[in-house]
This record gives C-alpha cells, structure tokens and sequence, in this order.
C-alpha cells in the first residue's frame, strides 16, 4: 500500500512539474538586433514555378518556430532571389535519377540598408518514378527540402 501511494504521489509530481509551463528556447536575433522580422516575397529567376514561394514560405515558418517571425511593419526584413538549375539525369546501371540544384542569396536589411548577404547553394538527386507524373512529384519534394535547408542555412548566416 505505501509503495502505491509513492507512485501516486510520484505520478501526481511529474505532472504538476510537466504542467507548470517551463520550457527551454533559445530566442533568435538577427545580426543588428532585430528580433522579429519580415520576409519578403523571393523573386524567382528559375524555370521552376513555385520556387521563390517554397523558400519565402521556408523561410517564414523557421521564423515562426524561433519566435522572431514579423509582418510588414518589421524592423528588419529578408529579402532576395532564387536560381534553380534544370533537372539533369543521372544514370546508375539499374536505375536512372535526376539533379537539381538551388541558389538562394538573400539580404538582410535594416532601415533600407543592407546589413548582411548570404548566398546558400543545395542539390539533391531524386529517383526518376513509374511515369511522368511520379518523377514531378518527387521533383517537387526535392526542391521543398532544399528550399528548407536553405532556409535553414541563411537564418544561421544572419544569427546574431
């Protein structure tokens, strides 16, 4: 009976201590202090439709998850392009994939100046599917991960 009662009361602990809301998180800052900031729509210079849209896109939801993501009246604000090479096959013996590769410069600015550049350059290869349809749709999930990565990259680049 004693030893339940301390695994009552070692549950009932834990979960008070669970509940209380602390939790650790590291706040992300940009280069000049900013600690939110907006991201503007990335012109895209690639034959790639959506690619300048998955990579602001990237890029706005790893600032939500640091806390730091803006509206327009932000301080600072991202901006830049993206560049895409068109998909290349690779063939191996038994199967054939494909290459592509992005670039991604972007800006950070402050009061209309520059404070910082990145350029991120990312390939993946991707297995070429059953027909047309398939190999498009892992041509997408390829460039949607590199544009993640590349999100990735440049907030490290304009970390404080």
């Amino acid at each position: 009976m004693k030893r339940r009662a301390q695994g009552v009361l070692a549950a009932a602990a834990a979960l008070g201590l669970g509940a209380c809301g602390y939790a650790f998180t590291q706040r992300w800052i940009a280069r000049g202090g900013a600690e939110h900031v907006h991201v503007s729509a990335f012109e895209n210079l690639s034959t790639e439709p959506e690619l300048g849209a998955a990579v602001t896109t990237a890029l706005r939801t790893e600032l939500a998850r640091r806390g730091a993501a803006a509206g327009e009246g932000a301080a600072a604000a991202i901006e830049g392009e993206v560049r895409a090479t068109e998909p290349a096959p690779t063939s191996q013996p038994t199967v054939t994939t494909w290459r592509i590769a992005v670039e991604v410069r972007a800006r950070l600015v402050e009061g209309g100046v520059a404070v910082a550049e990145h350029v991120v350059r990312r390939e993946a290869g991707y297995l070429a599917g059953a027909d047309a349809l398939e190999t498009e749709g892992r041509r997408a999930l390829a460039l949607r991960r590199l544009a993640e990565d590349a999100a990735r990259d440049v907030l490290r680049a304009f970390e404080r």
